[in-house]
Order: C-alpha cells, then sequence, then structure tokens
C-alpha cells in the first residue's frame, strides 16, 4: 500500500471530521487570477460545507465571477498529528433569506457551541440582523482529498 493510500481518510473519517471542525481556509479566485484565502466559519448542510458572508465581501465577488472553491479544514500541531480535508467543488449560492439565517444560525451555534435550545432571543435577533446583509453559499464537491498523519505511526496493513 503506499503512503498516500495509507494516510486517507474514510469516507465516515472525513464526515466526522468536518462535523468536529469549525473553520476552514477558502480559496477563491481573484480578478487577476490569484488566490483569495480567508478563513471562515461553517456550517454543514445535508453533509456539505456551507458558509455565509457579506453579499459585497471580496469572496462573495470571486464566487460570482467564478464559483469554483477550494476549502481546507485541518488539524494537528506536529506532523505526526497532521489531519487535514481538501474539498474542491462549486460555491452554490444561497440567497432566500430564510435560507441564509438558517446558514447564519448552524454557524453561530457552531462558533459558540450552543444547542437550539440555548440560542437566546437576542442571540437569534443579532443573527437575523446581520443576515440582512449576507449571502451563503452551499459547497457542491467535486473532489475530497484527505489525509491523516496519525495513520504513519500505526502497522501498514496489506
Amino acid at each position: 500500500m503506499d503512503q498516500r493510500a495509507r494516510i486517507a481518510m474514510s469516507g465516515d473519517e472525513v464526515a466526522g471530521f468536518l462535523r468536529d471542525s469549525r473553520k476552514l481556509q477558502l480559496g477563491t479566485i481573484n480578478p487577476d487570477g490569484t488566490p483569495h484565502m480567508v478563513t471562515m466559519f461553517y456550517a454543514l448542510t445535508e453533509g456539505r460545507l456551507a458558509f455565509w458572508t457579506y453579499g459585497k465581501a471580496q469572496k462573495a465577488r470571486n464566487i460570482e465571477r467564478d464559483p469554483r472553491v477550494s476549502c481546507l479544514v485541518e488539524a494537528g500541531d506536529d506532523y505526526a498529528e497532521l489531519r487535514g480535508v481538501l474539498v474542491y467543488g462549486t460555491a452554490r449560492l444561497v440567497d432566500r433569506p430564510e435560507a441564509v439565517l438558517e446558514v447564519g444560525l448552524e454557524i453561530t451555534k457552531r462558533m459558540t457551541g450552543l444547542t437550539d435550545a440555548e440560542v437566546t432571543p437576542e442571540l437569534r435577533g443579532y443573527v437575523e440582523h446581520t443576515a440582512r446583509k449576507r449571502v451563503a453559499y452551499v459547497v457542491e464537491p467535486t473532489r475530497v482529498v484527505s489525509w491523516d498523519h496519525r495513520k504513519l505511526s500505526a502497522p501498514a496493513t496489506a
């Protein structure tokens, strides 16, 4: 078994890693072709990465022009601990106010660690107010690459 195949995560491991993480590095393409990279909190919508942003943000303008994105979620400090998932895909615009709010609430819960029952009316009101100027995106994956260097310390199996 080659090293690359040995450290790849299974589908269940990828899903669990994305479920347990909170931030991703979002790559979009600037008008001049250079990468635009930002850190975003995210939610999962039917297992897909979802994020929101102000409609006039550079990333939103880039996606409007070219919806191809890269999303990197990673963990670990030392080489032997590195884990990550890189999702290449197409960002699909979500602009219905109710759907934008839903994405925003899911992101807020992940950021704060709150459950549905713990979201106060004041917090919900703040998210609703913020959502008026935002759009959301769901990433439709075209390719997923993963690695878990912790598997390097485990014996290789054929």
